[in-house]
Order: structure tokens, then sequence, then C-alpha cells
């Protein structure tokens, strides 16, 4: 589990989800292609994005969930 901390309070910050309407997760498209047959179809890599809230001041900070 990552730990970060808000640059405005300094408080340690908690990771919520980030969700459509839907229930759908959101995810960032990059421009490398999959790997295998789906890239050789045009599809690109998505990345899962993570939310950090600060309980204090409610700062929101997203990343990008790489090599997990």
């Amino acid at each position: 589990m990552t730990t970060r901390r808000c640059p405005d309070c300094g408080v340690t910050t908690t990771e919520m989800r980030v969700q459509t309407g839907d229930g759908f997760g959101l995810h960032l498209v990059t421009d490398e292609p999959k790997k295998g047959l789906l890239g050789g179809l045009g599809m690109r890599e998505t990345l899962r994005l993570r939310a950090f809230v600060c309980p204090e001041c409610g700062l929101v900070r997203s990343y990008a969930a790489r090599d997990e």
C-alpha cells in the first residue's frame, strides 16, 4: 500500500476508489499498444487511476497505477 501525504496540510491522505455513476472504474489510455492480438487490433494499454484524498482540506490527487 502506498502512503501519500497532503502537500498543503502534511497529513496522510486516504486512497479512495474513483468510478463513474454506472459503477465503472476510471482508467487512463496510453499511447502504447496492448500486448498480443488486441494490440494488433489497435487497442491501447490502460492504467488504473488511483485517487488520494486529504481528510483535512479535501485536496484530491490522482496517480496512474504503474507496475502493480
